[in-house]
């Protein structure tokens, strides 16, 4: 392995990583912005153990790499501490808490689900996640369409999915082909600058065998399930799509979320619309990366074809997959490309590819936005021509409408946070439920 040692540094033992980063789990709500705000807290302002260039360096080069950008930012911090193991006790303990927090709010989910308490609470929650889409929309197109050629490639990527059913790896893989071929020729439309001088390039041998073994960790638990279980099993189902999805998720969560709701509610039958949403509400309400809601998918998936299991440790185990191949990739890009760091950071080309693909994005998530509104505001939604949804107006619940714009108020205008608005409009959700 690569030495992680770059540059002097304060010595910090394992231990003492392990304690920063335990906090660090426990305390990472607030989307990506605030994870890496709170590790730039801890560990840049108050202990000094990473320098602020080489910090920003990083997450850059981890905003080109699909997956959580926080996530793979504290494996890369565990590995220039420590190397091997610290980006294992970094990255591992960065996701632990939410991933625990979540397995038991998804075993309670289905213990409670049909009941009308549960239900009420719930409509509350869904009613929040637009305002919460809503929100992340505005924030990240804030940020990503600084051009007027990326406002065209946002409204593109949005007119593809909503109004064509365009596959969502298909607009992901051509957003970034597009920006890498503009950046060539015409840089300024996307915002990037001039190549830098070129810097050292580490030894690809090491990096061939880096792949080769973080891959055989990915594929492993794929491995024991097709041996065991077969490729028709619902786990070999759920282990392929979310690894596939693993290799697709550039531009944080928001940008997978339609595309795995669509997914797993109408080709593989998971769950409904409603749930889906559910499980992005209880992501929001927990530590760690937004992706964590993959977790819920699994496990209510395995949880209802559960043979020949029972149904909890179908949903257990389905769970454990499902984090094991959303993360087991991060670490291999992670692992993989730490050494080439400074060099992929003065990549001119794949600055372009990411500023498009962060431009798309912003269309992903204006399409994620339109999902969930139709299917928390209507409780009819008919699928037409060319892949539109369109709602039944006489279906519509005017009590997700209220909650709705209750959470809008709460976060827009009286600028409360996510888990805040979650816990009002659940809870008004609750009382319009008892009082019905």
């Amino acid at each position: 392995m690569t030495d992680a040692a770059m540059s002097p540094i304060p010595p910090v033992s394992r231990a003492e990583l392990t304690r920063a980063f335990w906090k660090i789990g426990w305390l990472s709500f607030g989307g990506p912005a605030g994870q890496i705000a709170l590790m730039h807290r801890e560990l840049i302002d108050d202990r000094g153990w990473v320098e602020e260039d080489a910090f920003l360096s990083a997450l850059n080069v981890c905003h080109l790499l699909p997956g959580p950008e926080a996530q793979q930012l504290a494996t890369w911090i565990g590995w220039r501490l420590q190397g091997l193991s610290g980006a294992l006790i970094a990255g591992l303990l960065f996701v632990a808490p939410g991933a625990a927090i979540m397995l038991g709010l998804s075993i309670l989910y289905t213990l409670a689900v049909g009941l009308d308490w549960f239900a009420a609470l719930f409509l509350g929650v869904k009613a929040a996640v637009i305002a919460i889409i809503v929100q992340a929309l505005i924030r990240i197109g804030k940020r990503a369409l600084t051009t007027g050629f990326k406002r065209g490639l946002a409204l593109a990527a949005f007119v593809a999915l909503a109004g064509f059913d365009a596959p969502f790896p298909l607009v992901v893989i051509g957003a970034g082909a597009i920006g890498m071929a503009v950046a060539a020729a015409r840089p300024d439309w996307l915002g990037v600058k001039p190549a830098m001088p070129g810097v050292s390039r580490p030894r690809p041998g090491g990096t061939i065998a880096t792949i080769a073994a973080w891959g055989a960790v990915w594929a492993l638990p794929l491995a024991i399930v097709w041996l065991t279980l077969g490729p028709d099993h619902v786990l070999w189902d759920i282990g392929m799509f979310f690894s596939q999805l693993a290799i697709v998720t550039f531009g944080g969560a928001y940008a997978v979320l339609a595309y795995m709701a669509q997914e797993a509610v109408t080709t593989f039958g998971w769950l409904a619309p409603g749930e889906m949403a559910d499980g992005l509400g209880l992501a929001e309400s927990t530590p760690g990366p937004l992706i964590m809601v993959t977790q819920f998918v699994g496990f209510l998936a395995a949880y209802r074809d559960a043979a020949p299991f029972t149904p909890l440790v179908a949903g257990i185990i389905g769970a454990g997959l499902t984090t094991w191949v959303t993360f087991a990739p991060c670490f291999l890009w992670i692992m993989t490309f730490a050494p080439w760091m400074e060099r992929l950071n003065r990549a001119p080309r794949l600055k372009g590819g990411l500023a498009a693909l962060t431009a798309a994005v912003v269309g992903v998530i204006a399409n994620l936005a339109l999902w969930f509104a139709l299917h928390v505001l209507f409780r009819e939604v008919r699928a037409t021509g060319g892949g539109i949804d369109w709602p039944v107006p006489a279906s519509f619940d005017w009590r997700a409408g209220v909650l709705a714009v209750v959470a809008g108020v709460l976060l827009f205008g009286l600028k409360r946070g996510v888990v805040t608005t979650l816990a009002v409009t659940a809870g008004l959700g609750l009382a319009a439920g008892l009082l019905a």
